[in-house]
């Protein structure tokens, strides 16, 4: 197995340019990495990036590149920290492929939403593939290639790598960038059935329109947590309940840390769930995602919250449950409510990577 070198002497790619893509590239010049930018809009990077924490300290990281050439970033590079939406994974997998050597290390921020699936033919030539169940903090950018504003740093992160082997060193590194904990995980499932954004993006979009169709104008834009309510977190409950389930059907796969929302957001029962989620000071004010339009708003189908989270997240859970012959009622009928509000009526099948029976669950994911 290769090890990591030295952080100060890896050299890192970062795919992406936005809010994660600019917090990680920050972070790891700050360290010392040789860090390399891939970007659409190379001209708007500065050549030293701002990370502003949330008690208004700044980090500052040099870059070496931003570039729209593929091959020039990640050609000979240690680390490459993925930070694109689930539903660009694909395209960017494809992209990387002519340039991947053996030994490279793809790390995906999150690792869900399908990236083991996307990043298959990086992992036949060699490459290490590594995910995180959740970003390191809520980062929000306040000029593009310059200056980003993180709050929130998470007491601890996890990931999950194929081959597993690779899981504690990525980890180590991790550690090292943020100063907080980077535990493994058993495999990479357990990043997979992360009860994270799939769910937690999808009912709340659920409830706040339930009732939409084409046409149909809203007086305003909500906070999409500030203004979080019970019957979100009655379906958000509901559906975390159905993939705990599931989960108890995986009984010879280590995946325990998986764990329920009520252990993670440390809420009981829907009012508490509420509470946590309005209160929760780097999250509050952030919009439900809406276009304003005349008389009102609308629903932006178009943001990744629609994009993402349903096509390449909720729907590999509601696929994992017709595997598993487990009827996840309120997920599924959550996928049903989007294929009718927005048209795509594409269906993730794990079936198609081979994934027939719990069998083949374990055996694809070494569990």
């Amino acid at each position: 197995m290769k090890k990591l070198k030295k952080t100060a002497d890896l050299t890192v790619a970062v795919i992406g340019g936005g809010n994660v893509g600019t917090q990680f590239a920050c972070v790891c010049a700050s360290k010392g990495c040789e860090v390399r930018v891939y970007t659409s809009r190379s001209s708007e990077f500065s050549d030293t990036l701002e990370l502003v924490d949330e008690f208004g300290a700044i980090t500052y990281g040099s870059i070496g590149l931003a570039s729209s050439d593929m091959k020039a970033v990640i050609d000979g590079a240690d680390v490459i920290f993925v930070t694109n939406p689930a539903f660009m994974l694909e395209d960017i997998a494809s992209v990387m492929l002519p340039y991947i050597t053996e030994g490279q290390i793809i790390v995906v921020l999150p690792g869900t939403g399908g990236a083991e699936y996307a990043f298959h033919d990086c992992l036949d030539k060699g490459a290490v593939l590594c995910g995180v169940q959740r970003v390191p903090a809520v980062a929000r950018l306040e000029q593009y290639g310059k200056r980003v504003r993180c709050e929130g740093l998470r007491k601890e992160m996890f990931l999950a790598s194929i081959p597993r082997s690779y899981a504690a060193d990525v980890s180590g590194f991790i550690a090292e960038l943020f100063g907080i904990p980077c535990t493994p995980l058993p495999c990479y499932l357990c990043v997979t059935l992360t009860p994270s954004n799939p769910i937690l993006h999808t009912t709340r979009l659920r409830t706040l329109f339930e009732d939409y169709s084409e046409g149909m104008i809203y007086d305003s834009c909500p906070l999409f947590y500030g203004e979080w309510s019970d019957r979100s977190s009655e379906l958000l409950l509901k559906c975390d309940q159905e993939l705990q389930d599931m989960i108890s059907l995986m009984d010879k796969a280590d995946l325990r840390s998986v764990k329920s929302l009520k252990i993670h957001y440390e809420s009981e029962d829907v009012s508490a769930l509420t509470d946590k989620l309005r209160s929760i000071e780097s999250l509050h004010n952030i919009p439900t995602p809406m276009i304003k339009v005349d008389g009102g708003y609308i629903p932006d189908l178009g943001s990744r919250y629609f994009k993402a989270d349903f096509p390449y997240g909720l729907a590999i859970i509601e696929s994992f449950a017709e595997v598993l012959s487990y009827d996840a009622v309120n997920i599924r009928q959550t996928m049903e409510w989007y294929r009718k509000v927005t048209g795509d009526n594409r269906w993730f099948s794990v079936e198609e990577h081979g994934i027939l029976s719990i069998g083949d669950i374990y055996d694809f994911y070494h569990c």
